[in-house]
């Protein structure tokens, strides 16, 4: 069966570590792009926060699966699926941080808004890194106008993240509780995952998990590399998603999408 779209995990993936695009991968997407296939990033990211990285590659809108599955939308922003927090957990853990945890910054994540109570050092490197803009919000005010969040995200040390993942996650069983980084804590309601927002978009486009090829690098792609039959682990991926993956490609500091496709021939190169 012929491949008809394209998964990409956004950071350690599609992303180098310092968060940058190789040329080569540049060159393997706008390659995509011209043939006619779906490019489609699946992130843990706001959409505003993965649209700079395609409009900086000259790419057309694509669509996008964000906050790890929680919002799909398609190339013209139609949003097809918006699960958020439900109300009374989010109001209880926001409670349960800010009376147990000091020295973290949360962030709150609804739709296309970014919200912080302020903006600390923490936060404006995300902003720096993302190129997204968090606009200033009391969470409360947020809750009694029924503005829920499709994520929460703790900035905070690492020790803390730890902490906070384990006693969390203990408390509100109905929330994915989990670090993405040492010093990152995301949340999200427990029925999101990655796997849920592509099938959610191969429906919508009438494909088959057949006609797809993910790439992931990391623990929160396990879901979306064990639906996809033709999965690909980068390098700098860990054993344990090595192992999930049924092939393995260059890391993302060395274009491992573009050496795949390539290799697959899926598109024209040079190896």
């Amino acid at each position: 069966m012929s491949v008809k779209i394209i998964l990409s995990d956004i950071d350690g993936t599609f992303l180098t570590d310092d968060k940058k695009v190789t040329e080569l991968t540049a060159q393997a997407a706008r390659s995509v792009v011209r043939k006619g296939l779906h490019l489609v990033l699946v992130s843990a990211r706001m959409p505003e926060a993965i649209y700079p990285i395609t409009d900086e590659l000259g790419l057309p809108r694509l669509p996008v699966i964000s906050y790890s599955g929680g919002l799909v939308l398609t190339e013209t922003e139609e949003v097809l699926h918006d699960k958020k927090m439900p109300f009374d957990d989010t109001k209880n853990i926001l409670a349960e941080m800010n009376r147990r945890w000091q020295n973290i910054s949360i962030n709150y994540y609804s739709g296309r808004k970014w919200y912080v109570n302020s903006v600390d050092e923490n936060i404006q490197h995300e902003m720096d890194i993302t190129k997204a803009t968090a606009e200033i919000a009391n969470f409360d005010k947020l809750l009694d106008e029924k503005i829920l969040p499709n994520k929460i995200m703790i900035i905070c040390a690492p020790p803390t993240c730890e902490e906070m993942e384990r006693e969390l996650g203990k408390i509100f069983p109905r929330l994915n509780v989990v670090r993405s980084a040492s010093y990152l804590l995301e949340i999200m309601d427990k029925t999101v995952s990655k796997a849920v927002g592509i099938e959610i978009l191969l429906r919508h486009y009438n494909f088959s998990v057949d006609e797809a090829i993910a790439f992931g690098d990391n623990y929160n792609d396990l879901e979306m590399l064990k639906f996809i039959p033709r999965s690909v682990a980068m390098k700098n991926a860990p054993d344990k998603v090595k192992e999930i993956a049924k092939e393995i490609t260059d890391s993302n500091q060395d274009s491992g999408i573009y050496t795949y496709l390539v290799k697959a021939g899926i598109i024209a190169g040079s190896l």
